[in-house]
């Protein structure tokens, strides 16, 4: 029996319906991102609880452990019983957990609400990005990707706007976050609900090149097997490769503005606007280069070009640390870079893992994205537990080196992706919908 809320396509959506869609699709990552949000609340947080920082790094990493677990579970539920069925419900009940967030009164209520709250959060958002898959050909997936990636960032970016403008209305009250959390991501799920749409089974198991055109590659009486995912060589080297590469991305994320104040002496104010440098080309570098991947359909060249750069700038950004007397508008130009360079590898990556996944079986979009909300969420883990015990061994100085070292060991891994490092002549997409791939 179909549920009210689902509805499932027999027919590829084009134009402005299927650009409706992946709006709501990339409006879900969004708002599930920002339910996710604590930072701008952890010092009144402290303080309200008695909490030590130690005991909230333990309680957000455990919460971190709840969501990547949540993460590959989803994307396997996401795989079997269809994207919206999961996320539209789930999205509801992670605004509930919201408010449940105001009845916190002591480290273990804040224990046990975040990993409730990160394992649903995490088995929703285990379908947002099988459905910017589902939606966008393989022609404008990269930018697709790019625009998803914007909500995990843009939380950041709304949450702080909304505590900077709300918390002196409500006399800082940390719990005023949550409310308002809890009623617009309400609101949101709503306008979700009523606007996107699920493809149908047959629709998902194929390979879309154009809104109109697409290749059948798997026979739906078989059953999708994650055998036909984890034997690829490739696949694996997305896996390892991504791991390494996330090591920076998510040492900036959770330290970026401590790194640079613990290293030089700068205020947090200024390390926020270094930061801020950061965040703001690394969003324009995202939807720039993916149109441009789209555009050439090269998804190999933008990676390692990007990750080549980011070597070259976390490298001279490692020894920075080492100098006192570096200005603060340096900085801001060399985080400038170094966001920037990381948002042209990313996208174009995304894509590619997407489109091997897909040669491998479009049923298992799921899977693989689940298993890559479990790994950034594990990394987020070391991060939170394994980088200040590093840090306090040694200094910022060496683990950066270390983040540069992983980053330096993802360049390898691109080489095993599939896909072209030069622009094919250009032609015309004549394969017809349902045609076999030879």
């Amino acid at each position: 029996m179909r549920l009210s809320y689902v509805r499932e396509l027999d027919e590829y959506p084009t134009g402005a319906r299927r650009m409706k869609i992946l709006t709501m699709a990339v409006l879900a990552i969004l708002i599930g991102s920002y339910e996710g949000q604590i930072a701008p609340v952890v010092p009144l947080l402290l303080k309200d609880l008695n909490m030590s920082l130690a005991t909230y790094g333990a309680v957000s990493g455990a919460a971190a452990v709840a969501g990547a677990i949540a993460s590959i579970l989803g994307g396997r539920l996401t795989d079997r019983l269809g994207r919206v069925r999961l996320l539209i419900p789930l999205m509801a009940l992670t605004a509930v957990c919201c408010f449940v967030m105001t009845l916190v009164h002591s480290p273990r209520d804040l224990l046990i609400a975040r990993i409730v709250l990160a394992f649903v959060d995490g088995v929703a958002m285990a379908s947002t990005a099988p459905l910017i898959r589902d939606f966008s050909p393989r022609l404008g997936r990269a930018q697709a990707f790019g625009f998803w990636t914007w909500g995990p960032v843009g939380a950041n970016f709304l949450a702080a706007a909304i505590a900077g403008w709300t918390l002196p209305v409500f006399n800082d009250s940390w719990r005023s976050q949550f409310v308002i959390m809890g009623c617009f991501s309400l609101v949101i799920s709503a306008v979700i609900a009523f606007n996107i749409a699920d493809l149908s089974p047959e629709l998902r198991a194929r390979i879309q090149h154009t809104e109109r055109a697409a290749t059948q590659v798997v026979d739906l009486a078989q059953p999708a097997r994650l055998r036909n995912l984890f034997a690829r060589r490739n696949i694996w080297a997305h896996v390892i490769g991504i791991s390494l590469w996330l090591v920076l991305y998510i040492t900036l994320s959770l330290f970026g503005q401590t790194m640079l104040v613990g290293s030089l002496g700068i205020s947090s104010a200024e390390a926020s606007t270094i930061m801020a440098a950061f965040w703001s080309l690394n969003l324009i570098t995202l939807i720039v280069t993916g149109r441009l991947s789209d555009r050439t359909q090269l998804r190999k060249p933008f990676a390692l070009a990007g990750t080549l750069v980011a070597v070259a700038v976390t490298g001279y950004l490692a020894l920075a640390l080492g100098d006192d007397g570096v200005s603060t508008g340096s900085l801001m130009v060399v985080g400038a870079l170094l966001g920037g360079s990381l948002g042209v590898a990313y996208a174009p990556w995304m894509a590619n893992y997407s489109e091997d996944a897909e040669d491998a079986d479009p049923r298992l979009q799921g899977t693989a994205w689940g298993l890559f909300g479990f790994l950034s969420k594990s990394i987020a883990v070391v991060g939170l537990l394994v980088i200040p015990h590093v840090v306090e061994a040694t200094d910022w100085q060496t683990w950066l080196f270390i983040a540069l070292g992983c980053l330096v060991l993802f360049i390898p891994a691109i080489v095993m992706f599939n896909g072209p490092w030069r622009r094919a002549a250009s032609t015309p997409v004549t394969v017809a919908l349902g045609e076999a791939e030879g």
